[in-house]
């Protein structure tokens, strides 16, 4: 494997580039690693009128219910003032659309139970759970798969 670093005084933001002839699962881990080393970022969520900065990695998933969207960690629900769609762009992306309504972080996925309509998620440390629809099913699958695949 070749390694290299171009200086490019251009570009606002470090840009990563991985090539690999086929694909190949020792530049997929790569991907993911520096994926998840790159977004160490917070999001900004409130309860009642105190402020917090919650940090991605601590989010197991986001949900609208009661036309707020709701950020559910391990041990509290937070809410948040952005839109499904808006943090759905932000995130990083080890975070998954599994419904109309839900997004998930896929590090913290524990078990799938799947029935003929959909899929109940638990998660990590936590008795919190959340359905994925028919929809989203497959691509849920798909890159629980390449996560396994890949460690």
């Amino acid at each position: 494997m070749k390694v290299r670093l171009e200086i490019d005084e251009t570009l606002s933001e470090p840009e990563v580039v991985i090539r690999a002839a086929s694909k190949d699962p020792t530049a997929s881990r790569l991907q993911q690693l520096l994926a998840q080393t790159a977004s160490t970022g917070t999001l900004i969520c409130y309860q009642g009128t105190t402020e917090y900065f919650i940090n991605y990695d601590a989010i197991i998933f986001v949900e609208t219910a009661d036309r707020r969207l709701q950020v559910h960690t391990v041990d509290n629900i937070y809410t948040s003032k952005k839109h499904l769609y808006e943090l759905a762009d932000t995130l990083p992306g080890y975070f998954l659309q599994v419904s109309k309504s839900a997004l998930i972080n896929l590090y913290q996925v524990n078990a799938l139970t799947k029935s003929i309509s959909n899929c109940l998620i638990s998660f990590r440390n936590t008795h919190k759970q959340v359905y994925a629809s028919r929809r989203y099913y497959k691509q849920l699958q798909e890159r629980l798969n390449e996560m396994r695949s890949s460690l």
